[in-house]
This record gives structure tokens, C-alpha cells and sequence, in this order.
């Protein structure tokens, strides 16, 4: 197809031809025939942007779940309503998402059974970690015994009884393109064969973490078992992704890799809090942060409120981390954190929170800096694409020229979505 009149974020307005890749680049091009024209009108024409971080079947389940979480559900009774006026899926469960113990404190399966005695329901934390399930639920998965309902969410004692398969992928493959995402990597580290195969359905270019992720937990930060895994991956030139939440998984994780030694794609995953002593050595590693900083909007309020003020400034960093000279690059974890690109890159900018607060003012970067973050290839996720011969075919365009562009960075200014050539999503009035 030939696109006309756009806007490259350099200014340089173009005409670009473009099939499994960008084919042509320059001025005044002339259609071809049978060639597909789309007419750009100075809009602002991007590489497709690439969520370098998700859950792809937890987020079509959670298109289907309740919310239990802040802000919709604050306290015992709004929980209690949320799960009791719950429509119960085609499994027979109830599934809820986003919980977190500021509502009414630790669950366990006591506290389920009050609430929804007889259907079973699970509910997820909303750092994706961890499920409680009530007493009709852990009868159902073959754990009745098991003591307070609270299991892991990689534990395949319970999770192999959940019927994956018959997720559907396709309305939240169509929702992903009217964001201009035309690429994703999927975090999820027990994915099997059989999941993956599923996941090739999907009109978006695919991009698989496991096996060579791992999620750390606190209570059994293993060093020389972590460095050995790590040893062993690269031993079959294989990188690794490591899941980095707390500051001592992250010490934990600089260890092991300066033990092990590291592969050029290596990545910590969140980097959620990154101590000042640690910068210095990640940018020594050379290991590639993928971060989230829309979660410094999402959950900035209560980041505030339980966090010591000596420690905010250590919360989702981007500016220090590339003053530094870490590579890095961005990603939503949806469905933990809202799916949306354009959202994160304005929290990157502003990092301005629900209630206005602003959460680590000094690790703000500029509106173009935060696009770049979701440009990246998906195995060097810190490396944009540009808009140039012989790079991929795939590419997002706006309504607006890139000064417009870069002042609202908003969904709603996606015109078209194009892979491979093709356009997949158009926003017009029959789209």
C-alpha cells in the first residue's frame, strides 16, 4: 500500500510504501497499480507501537472479571456487593481482579466463604501474584484441605485445573490495534506449547519471555540458584527476563547477573524500586529495564500514602536510569496495570497522579523521549524503529501532525494501524 502526506516525528513530511516492510520512502510517490492509498493529510505517521510487557491471557479473562480493587471497591461491603451482584462466567466461577489489602486487609478462604459461600470464586492481588480462592473453589481445583486458599499464581497445582484454551484472544487483539499496538511480548513465564500456538492467532507480531522468565518472591531470594539459572540460560544462548518488584530482588538480581555474567538481551522486568546504589551498577551490567510508569498514575495516591517519603523518589524511575545510561524501555503490564500506551507515556511525562500529587518529579522525561520507550524491537526493546526503508512494515498513524501529537499523546488520535503492509484498524464512522 502507498501512504501518502505523512508526518515522520522529525518533521519530514513523506509519502511511504510499504508491504512485510517499508519499502519506500520520499516525495510525491506515485501509486502503483492496484496499490491500496491511504491518505495521511499530515498526520503524524509512527513505527507500530510494541507493549514490551503483558499478560495476554489474563488480560482477555480480566475483559470478563470484576474489579475488586481501588478505586471502584474500597471497603468489606463494596467487596461484599462486588462479588455477590457478580455475573458467574461459563466455568461456573466467579473471577476477580485487582484486589488489594487496603480494601479489607489479607484474604484467605474464611474470609471468601462469608462472603460467596457456595460459588467458586478466586481473587486475584493486584500485583498478579497471588489468588485466594474460597472453599467451593479449592474443592473444584482438588486442594479442599488446603489451609487459607492463598496459592501462587504460577503454582501448577491448582492453575493446570483452569481451562486456559477457552479464553478468547480476538476482541482484545482488536482493542490493542485501535491503540496503534502492533507488536506485544507476553511476560507470562509458564506459558506451555500449546499456549503459544494459541497466541499466534493474534493480528499483532508476537514476542514470547518464557521460558527464560523468572518471578523472584521475597521469601526465597536464592542467590546461587538464581546465578546458576541465569548461567544455565546463557550456556544455550538464551536470555533472561528477571520479575523485579521489590528492592532486594533487585540487589538479589545484580548478584546473580554479575556472578553469572550476562547475554546482550538480558532484561529486569518492572524495576519497581531501584535504590540509588543500584543505578550505578545496572548501567554496569548493561541490562535492559522494562518499566511501567503508569503505575506511578494508577496507584500513585496509595504509593503515597503507605511508602516513606525518603523512599518515593526510588518508585518506577525512567530519567535516572537513562542519565545513567541504562537502556530502557516501556510497557503497560496488562492487565495489572491499565493496557494502554498512551496513558503510560503521559504518566512517564507528567507522573501526576489520580489526585494530582506528583510521584518522583525528577524522573520525568519529555513527551518525545516517551514514545520512543514503546518503539523498541521486541529483542532489544531500548532500540527504536524508525520510519525507513527495510524496517518492518508495521506502523501507527495520527490524525495530527507530531507537535499536536506530542502535546496530547491520547488514544483517540489513532487513524490507522498498519502490519505487514495492511491496514487492520481504521477509525472512521464505520470502524
Amino acid at each position: 500500500m502507498l501512504i501518502r502526506q505523512a508526518t515522520r516525528i522529525d518533521g519530514a513530511v513523506l509519502d511511504i510504501r510499504v508491504g512485510a516492510q517499508i519499502d519506500e520512502v520520499g516525495e510525491a510517490l506515485a501509486p502503483r497499480a492496484g496499490e491500496d492509498v491511504f491518505e495521511a493529510a499530515g498526520g503524524t505517521v509512527l513505527p507500530g507501537l510494541h507493549d514490551h510487557h503483558v499478560h495476554l491471557y489474563a488480560a482477555a479473562a480480566a475483559e470478563s472479571s470484576v474489579q475488586v480493587g481501588p478505586p471502584q471497591v474500597r471497603d468489606r461491603e463494596t467487596l461484599a456487593r462486588a462479588l455477590t451482584t457478580a455475573k458467574i462466567g461459563d466455568d461456573g466461577w466467579i473471577r476477580a481482579v485487582g484486589y488489594h489489602d487496603s480494601v479489607a486487609g489479607p484474604l484467605d478462604t474464611t474470609v471468601l466463604d462469608t462472603l460467596v459461600p457456595h460459588v467458586p470464586v478466586r481473587v486475584q492481588h493486584r500485583s498478579g501474584a497471588l489468588w485466594t480462592l474460597n472453599s467451593a473453589a479449592l474443592r473444584r481445583v482438588g486442594m479442599a484441605d488446603h489451609p487459607d486458599g492463598r496459592v501462587r499464581s504460577t503454582d501448577p497445582l491448582w492453575s493446570d485445573a483452569l481451562a486456559r484454551s477457552r479464553i478468547n484472544l480476538a476482541g482484545l487483539s482488536t482493542r490493542l490495534l485501535s491503540l496503534g499496538v502492533t507488536g506485544i511480548t507476553d511476560a507470562t513465564p509458564d506459558l506451555e506449547v500449546d499456549d503459544v500456538t494459541t497466541l499466534i492467532g493474534l493480528k499483532q507480531n508476537l514476542h514470547v519471555l518464557s521460558p527464560g522468565k523468572r518471578i523472584l518472591h521475597d521469601d526465597n531470594l536464592d542467590l546461587e540458584e538464581l546465578a546458576g539459572w541465569i548461567a544455565e540460560r546463557h550456556g544455550s544462548n538464551g536470555a533472561v527476563a528477571v520479575h523485579c518488584v521489590t528492592a532486594a530482588q533487585l540487589v538479589v538480581t545484580i548478584a546473580a547477573l554479575r556472578q553469572a555474567g550476562t547475554h546482550p538481551q538480558d532484561r529486569i522486568e518492572h524495576a519497581a524500586v531501584v535504590p540509588p546504589d543500584t543505578i550505578t551498577d545496572l548501567a554496569e551490567l548493561g541490562v535492559t529495564v522494562v518499566t511501567q510508569p503508569n503505575f506511578t498514575a494508577e496507584r500513585g495516591d496509595q504509593y503515597l500514602a503507605e511508602i516513606p517519603p525518603h523512599e518515593h523518589e526510588q518508585l518506577w524511575r525512567v530519567a535516572s536510569l537513562l542519565r545513567a545510561g541504562v537502556p530502557v524501555a516501556f510497557s503497560t503490564d496488562m492487565p495489572f496495570g491499565r493496557g494502554d500506551p498512551w496513558a503510560a507515556m503521559r504518566a512517564a511525562i507528567h507522573r501526576t497522579t489520580v489526585s494530582g500529587a506528583v510521584l518522583g518529579p525528577g524522573e520525568r522525561v519529555p513527551a518525545r523521549r516517551a514514545v520512543m520507550m514503546f518503539l523498541g524491537w521486541p529483542g532489544q526493546p531500548a532500540r527504536a524503529r524508525a520510519v525507513v526503508p527495510g524496517q518492518p512494515g508495521d506502523l501507527c498513524l495520527l490524525t495530527v501532525p507530531p507537535e499536536a501529537a506530542l502535546a496530547q499523546l491520547d488514544a483517540e488520535l489513532v487513524a490507522a494501524t498498519v502490519i505487514g503492509g495492511q491496514i487492520l484498524y481504521e477509525n472512521s464512522p464505520t470502524s
